[in-house]
């Protein structure tokens, strides 16, 4: 089995702690420094490090068994953490349903229903 957990920069950590928990990922091992996260197989390390420009050009893909259940645990984000309206989902031109959100210190999420090919 592989895996692959890439690591996300944080602003605010314990704000994108929060964030993250909101949709779904369920918090491991964390310290003062990282937080290990993990949804269905999938697994990512926040850091408790920021830089705007990687922050802001960095994004990532979640696929996610059944995105119309999903989708609704993102009703709430703006308010809660001061991010951008997540963008609902729709198929976009490359075969795919995706949702679009953005995390706190402006990551960009790819939410999908469909395996990748």
């Amino acid at each position: 089995m592989a895996l692959i957990r890439p690591f996300i920069p944080a602003r605010d950590f314990e704000v994108s702690k929060a964030f993250y928990s909101a949709i779904g990922f369920t918090l491991g091992y964390h310290d003062e420094s990282v937080a290990i996260f993990e949804y269905e197989g999938a697994g990512l390390l926040l850091q408790n490090f920021y830089v705007e420009e990687f922050a802001g050009n960095s994004m990532h893909q979640l696929f996610v068994a059944d995105l119309d259940a999903w989708w609704p645990r993102t009703a709430d984000l703006a308010q809660r953490f001061g991010v951008r309206e997540p963008t609902p989902p729709k198929l976009q031109p490359w075969g795919i349903r995706v949702g679009f959100l953005v995390d706190p210190a402006g990551v960009l999420w790819h939410v999908a229903e469909d395996a990748p090919h």
